[in-house]
């Protein structure tokens, strides 16, 4: 069975349909909708936001911090700040797998913006080692330690400079709700894994742990918010802005400005678990009318691409033979549930986060995804 409405079918994990065939992520989708107008009343609530975040900057060399990765999203966002008149500091987590085009990007949006950047470089045998790992666990969520070294970055470089608070790119109008049970991440999961399979111990990543976490959350009052929910944000007009403005660089896909993102996500996953991350993409375009249902249906049976050469490289770098790839290739699944995690510690206080969603200090996502329970 297919949803009525956008392109989920019943190989989504945890999905149920009404009785017109309408899925419940088509149904989460109208409840953010909801709580997260967009227009005339959004860029109103946007502007409201950015006037705090500059009180509470005052005396302090920068206003908000913004993730980048050279993506579309993270290039807007911080054009997006600077027309609110914020002075943001933007914050780069390397784990040495940039693309030439995401350096490119970042070199060339922040310097005709003339906005500083803050940069955390793991250690690239470190990193190459945790990145085996979690191949040798045999679960999905491969790329997810970049995932927590950009979210640990983010507050590492609010704690340097006093700063109260996080822009992040994600849009559910543009980037979807991604299936529970496809991709699940946190610290306890990668440091498990690693202690498990690894061959290095842990120095240079920066994991986000939950007592630092909570620190910088509950005791330094660090938000993170989320400007995309507010504005009207057309992905392919935002790439011809950016492209016109700044010399920005399309690079051929969601995620694919990092090479082991775009080796994760139009590789692994795809032949390995049978997870395609462009349906949420697809679905999300579908739900806020930025791409007709019949476009993506149509687009979801072609092939991903992807360059060999990010295999052979993958190959080189983590030192795997072709025989023992395979042999990775072909290890029985897994997910975080055969794995140490915070998954339980989150369902069991979930009234505290909620708390810590309504107070702002968690993205409603957050909630909506970490304190449920999945059989």
């Amino acid at each position: 069975m297919i949803c009525s409405r956008c392109i989920y079918d019943d190989h989504i994990p945890y999905i149920t349909f009404d009785s017109e065939g309408v899925c419940n992520y088509c149904h989460r989708f109208d409840q953010l909708e909801e709580e997260y107008p967009k227009g005339e009343q959004g860029w109103k609530k946007l502007k409201s936001i950015a006037e705090k975040i500059k009180k509470d900057g005052i005396k302090k060399p920068y206003d908000v911090v913004i993730g980048v990765s050279g993506g579309c999203d993270s290039s807007y966002m911080v054009f997006l700040a600077k027309e609110l008149g914020l002075r943001p500091l933007a914050a780069h987590y390397d784990n040495t797998w940039n693309s030439k085009i995401a350096v490119e990007n970042i070199n060339n949006v922040l310097s005709s913006l003339e906005v500083d950047l803050f940069t955390h470089v793991v250690d690239n045998r470190e990193y190459c080692d945790i990145f085996k790992s979690f191949m040798k666990a045999s679960v999905p969520e491969i790329d997810c330690p970049s995932d927590i070294g950009l979210a640990t970055t983010h507050y590492l470089a609010c704690e340097k400079y006093g700063i109260k608070y996080i822009f992040e790119g994600h849009s559910f109008r543009t980037e979807g709700i991604t299936p529970h049970g496809w991709v699940y991440m946190d610290a306890k999961y990668i440091d498990t894994i690693q202690k498990q399979f690894g061959s290095y111990k842990i120095k240079t990543f920066p994991n986000l742990w939950l007592s630092s976490w909570l620190k910088w959350t509950v005791i330094k009052g660090i938000k993170k918010i989320r400007p995309m929910y507010y504005i009207d944000h057309n992905k392919e007009k935002a790439k011809e802005f950016l492209s016109k403005e700044f010399g920005w660089q399309w690079y051929g896909g969601h995620h694919m400005e990092n090479r082991t993102a775009y080796f994760a996500n139009n590789y692994f996953l795809p032949l390995k678990f049978n997870i395609d991350l462009r349906y949420p993409e697809f679905s999300a375009l579908v739900r806020s009318g930025q791409m007709t249902r019949e476009e993506a249906l149509s687009k979801i049976k072609e092939p991903k691409p992807f360059d060999t050469s990010i295999l052979d490289e993958v190959k080189k770098r983590l030192d795997f033979t072709d025989e023992e790839f395979e042999e990775i290739m072909n290890l029985p699944l897994k997910s975080y549930r055969d794995y140490k995690t915070y998954k339980q510690t989150f369902e069991r206080y979930k009234w505290f986060f909620w708390t810590m969603y309504k107070l702002d200090l968690v993205p409603k996502s957050f909630y909506m995804k970490y304190t449920s329970k999945y059989k």
